[in-house]
């Protein structure tokens, strides 16, 4: 199998852990072999399984036994099962980083030309008989089809930035002046119009005085008309509305 390192498609998770994913190395029917890096500048040879087998749990667990087995042996009572079992297979390269969840991946030290990561995908399928060879018909896992890599489940979402206690209170504070200056404001407006006005003092009640007529007075009465005179002509004037004559 080729480990030449070719570049990341799509699909392909971009970190695992604390390694950055830059290169893919291989891409096995049980999982995929990735180069990446760590903070440090340490390079790794990281183990992915493919989908399919990260949720079967038979494919599943069979590629965490490896990886125990592998990993480094624990002192006290676990250490000494650990190696009465055999753990710390033949071969297998030195676990230094992995991960047990929904989407499970092993790194173990990058050489080149050495055996990688890939060492742990091979005994994801089941090979072979416990009473010798196989006969009959070759079985394929049901799983064997999803060949998309395990993406890890992504990290919660940080939670929204929140103010200190100091900008809150302050906050809080120029909110309950505006309402109280706003209420004011209104009480100002409308609240004066709904107050009864007091009743002004009634008039004085009017009295009616009649006067007594109007007294002629001597000058007022009417004088007679003059009656009048003849004149030097011996004529005398027309009454009043009678036609004149012509002389």
């Amino acid at each position: 199998m080729s480990t030449v390192a070719t570049p990341l498609q799509y699909g392909d998770p971009p970190r695992l852990g604390a390694y950055v994913v830059q290169a893919r190395l291989q891409a096995l029917p049980t999982g995929f072999v990735y180069l990446g890096q760590d903070s440090d500048g340490r390079v790794a040879s990281i183990a992915l399984l493919t989908r399919g087998a990260a949720l079967d749990a038979a494919a599943r667990e069979r590629f965490l036994m490896a990886v125990r087995q592998a990993s480094p042996a624990r002192g006290g009572v676990r250490g000494w099962l650990g190696r009465a079992r055999g753990r710390g297979s033949a071969g297998a390269p030195r676990v230094i980083a992995m991960d047990g969840g929904a989407a499970p991946w092993v790194a173990v030290p990058y050489v080149p030309g050495g055996p990688g990561a890939a060492w742990f995908l091979e005994s994801v399928l089941v090979t072979g008989t416990l009473i010798g060879e196989t006969h009959g018909p070759d079985f394929v896992p049901y799983w064997l089809g999803d060949r998309a890599p395990a993406l890890p489940v992504p990290p919660p979402p940080a939670p929204p930035p929140t103010e200190t206690r100091r900008a809150v209170v302050v906050a809080l504070s120029a909110l309950v002046a505006l309402l109280t200056l706003s209420g004011a404001i209104l009480w100002l407006m409308l609240g004066r119009q709904d107050e009864t006005m007091p009743p002004s003092r009634p008039l004085p009640n009017t009295y009616f005085q009649p006067t007594p007529p109007p007294v002629p007075s001597p000058n007022d009465t009417l004088k007679p008309w003059p009656s009048p005179s003849p004149d030097d002509s011996g004529t005398t004037p027309p009454e009043p509305g009678e036609p004149q004559q012509d002389i």
